[in-house]
Order: structure tokens, then sequence, then C-alpha cells
């Protein structure tokens, strides 16, 4: 049942004081749910508890919803990407019921006065209204996912280096059985113990085209915030499973990832010949050439346009090699902002600077062709630039997909 106009006041109502205490609010609501269920930290990424994305991730989720409680088809991309990481990690109706217990109590020791009953209703009414929302979307995506809706043993059959800390992992299912297909662009969630003792797991995308006999990500050493020092620089806040599957996960070693998902993807099932622009940048690289890898097997005539930034090595290079010597309608531009002494114009790199699409030649962008379609991933930041640009020259939204892992995008986990 929807709000009354009394009980959407009164959620909205409370956005400044949300806005003013949003962080003070999800960290007691954190800092309660655990100490007494400690066993969701093996949902809770650790190292955003610890940087405090995490807290920030729910208060702008909180924040969106109160501001557009009478408008939720808005939210509609948001809640899509929510159900697909959820249920990624194995999120499941009971966890909605101790969220919203600790959440609301939250909400009343933060407040004090201010969260009066009538406030109290109110909320735990929005609460259920948004919950039952995701529930719905989440349980069809699990019917979707038909037997494999866990965790599922896989082993690392081979780590291949592919540029500068960034290693490919070839994982092979314990069981043996054909694996599942999926669209290219999505990623799964892989998942191991931590030294405290819970597990842990991060999203990484697969980055082949789909084989029924493995899966492929590629990881790319995390190594936390940099600050300076009189000494040297120093970091703090690694990147916990993807450091550990680089530095101690070899061959042989075991892990368990959870059914293909996401939200950012190449759709297979549409057989459209028009032009495809990936954008990328550093590691975001990955879900780039799995679409790639399966246009130029499944579409060989579709025009490819692949422009990528990296400070020095390109990830994949003599792979992106290849695909453009064998498919003449497979196109690159490659920035570069570090070169080594045999890097050479025209051959590893065609700009020695930041990505800058004003730079590339327009007919590599298609920006001509009303059907074009364009795929970008890579840091936060860039994206929105580079999304900036392209409908500054006219591209319409609906055209530009993000592979987007922002923090204010899940309530859950990020990776």
């Amino acid at each position: 049942m929807a709000l009354t106009y009394q009980q959407s006041k009164m959620v909205r109502d409370t956005i400044p004081a949300l806005r003013e205490h949003g962080e003070q609010i999800t960290t007691t609501f954190y800092k309660n749910m655990l100490r007494d269920h400690p066993e969701l930290n093996n949902y809770f990424n650790s190292v955003n508890q610890k940087n405090g994305r995490q807290p920030r991730a729910l208060t702008s989720v909180i924040l969106n919803f109160a501001s557009n409680i009478n408008h939720i088809s808005e939210l509609i991309p948001k809640f899509e990407r929510m159900c697909n990481k959820h249920c990624s990690l194995g999120i499941h109706p009971e966890h909605y019921e101790i969220v919203g217990k600790y959440l609301l109590r939250a909400f009343g020791e933060v407040l004090g006065p201010a969260m009066t009953p009538a406030v109290f209703a109110a909320w735990e009414k929005a609460y259920w209204l948004l919950a039952k929302m995701l529930i719905g979307r989440e349980a069809q995506l699990y019917k979707d996912f038909e037997k494999w809706t866990s965790w599922r043993k896989f082993k690392i059959d081979r780590v291949v280096p592919e540029a500068e800390d960034i290693y490919s992992f070839y994982l092979v299912p314990q069981d043996g059985k054909k694996l599942p297909k999926f669209f290219p662009g999505q990623y799964v969630s892989l998942q191991i113990h931590s030294p405290e003792g819970y597990m842990q797991a991060r999203q990484y995308s697969l980055s082949e085209a789909w084989r029924e006999d493995y899966y492929r990500i590629s990881v790319k050493r995390d190594e936390g915030a940099r600050y300076a020092n009189s000494v040297s620089n120093s970091y703090f806040h690694p990147g916990l499973v993807s450091n550990t599957l680089i530095d101690h996960m070899g061959p042989g070693s075991m892990v368990e990832l959870s059914h293909p998902a996401g939200d950012f993807f190449l759709d297979v099932n549409n057989t459209s010949n028009m032009p495809l622009v990936l954008i990328s940048a550093g590691v975001g690289v990955t879900p780039m050439v799995a679409i790639a890898n399966t246009v130029t097997k499944t579409q060989p005539g579709r025009h490819i346009s692949w422009i990528h930034g990296s400070r020095r090595s390109v990830p994949f290079e003599d792979h992106v090699a290849q695909l453009k010597r064998q498919n003449p309608n497979f196109h690159t531009n490659i920035f570069k902002t570090h070169l080594a002494s045999n890097d050479v114009v025209g051959v590893s790199y065609d700009y020695d600077f930041r990505m800058d699409l004003a730079k590339v030649r327009p007919e590599d962008l298609y920006l001509n062709n009303g059907g074009t379609e364009y795929y970008i991933c890579g840091p936060e930041q860039f994206m929105l630039e580079m999304s900036d640009y392209l409908k500054a020259q006219g591209v319409g939204a609906s055209r530009v997909k993000f592979e987007l892992f922002s923090t204010g995008d899940l309530a859950f986990k990020h990776p």
C-alpha cells in the first residue's frame, strides 16, 4: 500500500536531518547490526566499512529514496543495479527484516524527539515499500539463475599477467558441469575466507566471451588510498580480496563464485548491427574485452571502435592487436600518459596524454550514426567526463551505458 500524503510529507521532512546526520545514522546502524548479527560480516565489505564508503552508500540510497518517494520510477535504474548486486551476494528477504529493524532504530537514536511515533510509522511503511520492490525483483533474478542460486566452488586453473599489476584468473567449476551463458559485460562475485574469519566477496567483470568450461576474471592489485610522508608513499585500506588473489592464490587454489549478474552488458539477443564504441581506462578494459571477443566472433561485420586510456602498459595489448589484424571493422585509439622507451606511436599507442575524446577521429566515434551504442568503464570521474562529452555532441543518454560501481548505488557491498 502506498504512503498517504501526510506520510510522504513526514518522510520528505526528514531529509534535512538525514543530510546533516546521514553518516552518523548509518555508522550507528552498521555498528549495532553487526554487533548483534556478526554473521552478516559475510555480506559486507570490510574495507569499505573502514574507509567509510559503505555508510556513505547507504546514506545516498536513503536520501535518493526519500527525495523521490512519489517518483519511484526515476530510481528504477539504481534499483536494478542494487538487485543484481544483492543476488550476486546471496541477499534474501530475511536480510531485509534485519536491516529494517536496525535502520529505523538508528534513526531513533540519532534524531531523538524528532522521530515521533508517527514519523517512525511513516518511515517503516516507506522502508517496506522499497524493500518489497527489491525483494520482488530479486526473486525474478534468482529464478533466472535456475539451480545456481548460491556459491559454487571453482578451482584456479591458471593465472596470466596481462599488464602492470593486472592478472587474469581462469576459473574452472569443481563439479565439472557446463557453465551457464552470460551477457558480455556482466560480473561474478568471488568470495574467499578473510583473516578475520568471515567470508569476503568482491565483484569482478568477466573478461572473456562465454565458454562452457571456464570463466575468466582479470584482477588489478588494489594498493588502497595513498598518502605521502617524509620518507615515502604509504597506503591505507588496501584491497583485501584482489591482493589476496594476486599474492597468495595460484593454480590449484579454490574460490567460490556466484552466478553471473549485472545490468551493464551487451544484449546478444539483440541482433542490431549498429556500431559499438567501447571506452575504457585502466582495469575498466575487462568487460570491454568480453564484449569485443563476443561481437567479433558472432557479428564479424559489426563495426567496433575501442578507445582506451592507460598510464603505462595496456591490458590485453597483444590480444587487442590480434583482433585488429583479423577484423578490418575493429579500430583502436590508445592514450598513454607515461611512455616507455620501446613505445612506438601508431603501434603501441596513438596519443601520449590523458584521454580526450575530442582528439579521436570523428569516424572512430561514429557520432553521425544515430544508432551507435557507447559503453564506458573506468574510474567514476572518467566515466562522467566521457559521458558528458558524448552528450554534448548530441548522443542521447539511452545510448550511453556505464559500468558504475559508485559508492552511492548500493546498500550492501561494492567491489
